[in-house]
């Protein structure tokens, strides 16, 4: 056994080991002889910084693998990165705009060029943070979404679904972003309740005999409107139906029609028909065989539709518009509301609603075959927690047709060629000469969809896809649930007729310790290489692993991040305390003798097979908090409290070499068992002390097992020594003695077993209550004593000797005093309405707890003077 360092120096503990692990093949999947175990989760995006949700959805599934190769499974975590269309485009353009370079300028090829000298960069920063992390990942299988496998198996994909109609190319409304120039899907929208404003405005009738006044929130959109509508049932406007208006400002003509669709009560029950800006509008056009023109760009300012304001941007449009309005008398009100407004999941900039030519996925189908999946118990994808299923069938059962084409160079193209009206879609470009490939790319989730099975080498049946799918369990956060796991459910059930996992584990956010979201604007990011810097990986792991619920969000903590640190420490210190017992003892690994194993073993060894037991039923189910939160306390209290500072006796009065051996033996058991079952959470320090004691490696140990050798009835009785040293412990610390002063110890009670436990080990009780005397008696005289009862045992310990008994009653009449005018004072301070009422809530909360802490106190004491009267 090799010397562990006086104090617990991480920086040291987690230099080297990563790369021992990589290099000596420990996370090298293909063992035959094993049971197969898979696990898949979101390929990180090489656009993004590492931050705290990464650290923990990146833990969570290292916890599940480490342990399950522990078990004898042949594991296979296979790594890889997200190409990230959008906002990997977006990044590299800002980056050459910066250098007064224009996408335009380079030409695609040149642009891709400069995307994955992006991609090589960012990579690297990637298999970094995983390094550092610590994830036992296959490097042997690592994929990118954009290499040519997974780009063959989309380009396969999708001229198949093609082939079958569900992929269609039509006119759409979608979601536009101006910034990136791009569609997004309707999930790639996130809607923010703002303050917006509705504009009432007249269009006057062409014959001169009056106006229709309508109310909209987007005024720059009315030169691509086709008509006014009004609802058949509205009898103040039937006498309009059918006449013409101009649009304000214009001299374009357009007509009044009726449509169920209008809402009598919004607005002024007229309204303006864009077939071209608003997806209602547009269905309303199709209805109506109204034209579709566009008014706007692709970069969000005004086309030549809009006349004078040709070239403005939307919004400085509307503000010019609104302008003109005013001047010419066309307009009547504005109204403030409340309005869901779409951003850009990627850019943040206001989505605009747009008509445009783009590549559809039908999901009716495909929605339904999932559906109708989940309903059959062993071909469903089970959630964890289960709450999360309900939420992922809503969206399936409310779903939209997916718009998949971006207008983007950086991506998978589609694989679609154009010669004239013909149309030739396959996965390799046409033979002929005079074909122009579509220059759109994929949308980025439609090639992430594939990822469970493509990255086994779909569509050949390869060895890896026989093995290990479907995967065992997918570890993501519940944010993208519609983004990614939805999408490989149906595409896997579509194509290779089943499930892609066969659980999912839906893990929350982090979030700042008030619950915000950490943003930049915020200014309440925390930086995981800051944290890893003070307190080590295997502190910042072990908080973001356990210290919330599965599915909810987690407040971080320092606070907490230090205390795992501490728990660290005494490990380190406890792994230590065992090495210097081994020397000692000149203990050379010999087995437990389950003959000279002691009640106290016994009890020590029978809670471990419990918490063995009890820790894996949580891991099995995911609960990592339960799981640490049971291994805590008993390393924290039954192991060191108790069982590590008892074995002091052993070691340091005349006990046999044989019984000091056996000690060893059973600390070493306990040593080794809870190391293995920290493992997966904390791999760098339990690495560093297995490696050092046992001269092998942890992460291919056997993971510990309930042995029901170690399992004994009546283990229980020790409990009662604990008890009477607590008491004894919880006496002095009242009344002010020292440990140094031996006391006498009596106790009253008609249990046999007490009795008989307390003599067979009366060496613990002389070590940590330190008594001079100890005797049992029928009935305890209570005269100058402290007293402790418990259930079937009475303790006593005289304070004659001890204590200045007049003095104490002095101290504590005093004392009963002071209480009873705090607990007066508090009384009258909540009984005040003004001040529950009006003072801040956190305050009259500290009142209440202070009344109940007084009257606990005062409780306390009188029972000290009852004591000696």
């Amino acid at each position: 056994m090799k010397e562990l360092d006086l104090k617990y120096d991480f920086k040291k503990v987690e230099k080297g080991k990563y790369k021992k692990w990589v290099e000596k093949g420990y996370f090298t999947a293909g063992d035959t002889s094993k049971k197969p175990y898979s696990i898949v989760l979101p390929p990180p995006n090489i656009t993004g910084e590492l931050h705290l949700g990464h650290v923990m959805n990146n833990t969570l599934p290292d916890i599940i693998i480490r342990r399950k190769r522990m078990m004898g499974f042949d594991c296979l975590w296979l790594p890889g990165m997200d190409h990230a269309g959008i906002a990997t485009q977006a990044k590299v353009e800002e980056m050459l705009r910066k250098k007064g370079i224009s996408k335009y300028d380079l030409g695609r090829e040149k642009f891709l060029e400069e995307c994955w000298k992006w991609k090589e960069l960012y990579s690297g920063k990637i298999s970094h943070s995983w390094e550092m992390i610590g994830l036992s990942l296959d490097y042997t299988r690592e994929r990118f979404t954009l290499d040519e496998g997974l780009n063959h198996a989309v380009n396969y994909v999708f001229t198949k679904m093609y082939e079958e109609g569900i992929i269609y190319q039509g006119k759409r409304i979608i979601n536009w972003d101006v910034a990136s120039k791009t569609a997004l899907s309707n999930i790639e929208v996130i809607y923010e309740e703002e303050d917006a404003y509705l504009y009432y405005y007249e269009y006057r009738l062409v014959d001169g005999s009056g106006s229709l006044v309508i109310a909209t929130t987007r005024p720059e959109t009315m030169f691509a409107d086709q008509a006014l509508m009004v609802n058949p049932k509205d009898k103040r406007y039937l006498g309009y139906v059918g006449k013409k208006v101009y649009v304000p400002l214009t001299d374009i003509e357009i007509p009044v029609i009726v449509d169920s669709y209008v809402d009598i009560d919004y607005g002024t029950g007229v309204v303006k028909v864009t077939p071209a800006h608003d997806p209602n509008d547009f269905e309303v056009g199709r209805r109506h065989n109204l034209a579709q023109p566009l008014c706007m760009n692709e970069d969000g300012t005004m086309n030549a539709l809009a006349g004078k304001y040709e070239g403005l941007e939307r919004f400085e449009c509307r503000k010019k518009v609104l302008e003109d309005l005013k001047k010419e008398s066309y307009f009547k009100k504005i109204e403030k509301i409340t309005h869901a407004i779409g951003h850009s999941e990627r850019t943040g900039v206001v989505v605009e609603p747009r008509l445009s030519k783009q590549w559809f996925v039908k999901m009716d189908k495909l929605a339904s075959d999932v559906l109708e999946m989940q309903t059959k118990a062993d071909e469903k994808v089970n959630f964890f927690p289960k709450r999360f299923e309900r939420t992922f069938k809503q969206w399936l059962e409310n779903i939209q047709d997916w718009c998949i084409s971006r207008q983007l160079w950086w991506g998978h193209q589609i694989p679609v060629w154009y010669k004239g009206e013909e149309i030739y879609v396959g996965i390799k470009a046409p033979k002929e000469e005079g074909w122009t490939r579509d220059p759109d790319v994929l949308d980025t989730w439609f090639s992430s969809a594939l990822w469970p099975f493509s990255t086994m080498g779909w569509p050949e049946e390869t060895p890896d896809l026989k093995r290990y799918f479907p995967t065992d369990v997918l570890v993501t956060a519940y944010d993208i649930i519609f983004f990614w796991v939805a999408r490989m459910v149906f595409q896997s059930k579509h194509f290779l007729g089943q499930r892609p996992f066969k659980g999912v584990l839906i893990h929350g956010l982090v979030r700042d310790e008030q619950g915000r979201k950490m943003s930049k604007s915020l200014g309440n990011g925390i930086v995981p290489e800051e944290m890893i810097d003070k307190y080590g990986v295997d502190s910042l792991r072990y908080f973001l692993a356990t210290a919330s619920t599965l599915g909810d969000d987690i407040r971080f903590s320092q606070e907490k991040v230090e205390a795992a640190w501490n728990y660290i420490n005494k490990i380190w210190n406890i792994a230590r305390y065992i090495k210097i017992q081994f020397d000692n003892a000149s203990y050379n690994g010999e087995e437990i003798d389950k003959d000279q194993l002691s009640l106290l073993d016994k009890w020590f060894l029978t809670t471990l097979n419990k918490v063995i037991k009890e820790a894996d039923k949580h891991l099995e189910e995911y609960r990592f908090g339960e799981a640490g939160r049971v291994i805590y306390r008993f390393i924290w209290d039954d192991f060191a409290s108790w069982y590590l500072e008892m074995t002091k006796v052993v070691f340091t009065e005349s006990e046999s070499k044989d019984k000091k051996i056996n000690t060893c033996a059973v600390l070493n058991y306990g040593l080794k068992t809870i190391l293995k079952l920290l493992h997966p959470f904390m791999p760098f320090f339990t690495e560093e002390i297995y490696e050092s004691y046992y001269s092998e490696s942890i992460v291919i140990s056997k993971w510990p097992e309930v042995n029901p050798k170690f399992s004994f009835r009546g283990v229980n009785r020790i409990n009662i020594i604990f008890d009477i040293i607590t008491a004894v412990r919880n006496i002095r610390a009242e009344y002010k003695i020292g440990n140094s002063k031996p006391v006498d110890l009596e106790f009253e009670t008609n249990n046999q077993a007490f009795k008989k436990t307390i003599k067979e080990n009366e060496a613990y009780l002389k070590r940590f209550c330190n008594y001079s005397k100890i005797q049992f008696s029928e009935k305890i005289d209570s005269q100058d004593k402290a007293l402790r009862v418990l259930e079937d045992l009475t303790i006593a310990i005289s304070l004659k000797d001890l204590i200045n008994i007049e003095e104490e009653k002095e101290r504590l009449l005093s004392e009963k005093v002071r209480l009873e005018a705090e607990i007066n004072r508090c009384f009258k301070m909540l009984d005040n309405p003004n001040f529950v009422l009006k003072a801040p809530e956190a305050k009259v909360e500290e009142e209440r707890n202070k009344l109940e802490s007084y009257r606990k106190q005062l409780n306390d004491v009188l029972d000290l003077i009852k004591s000696f009267s």
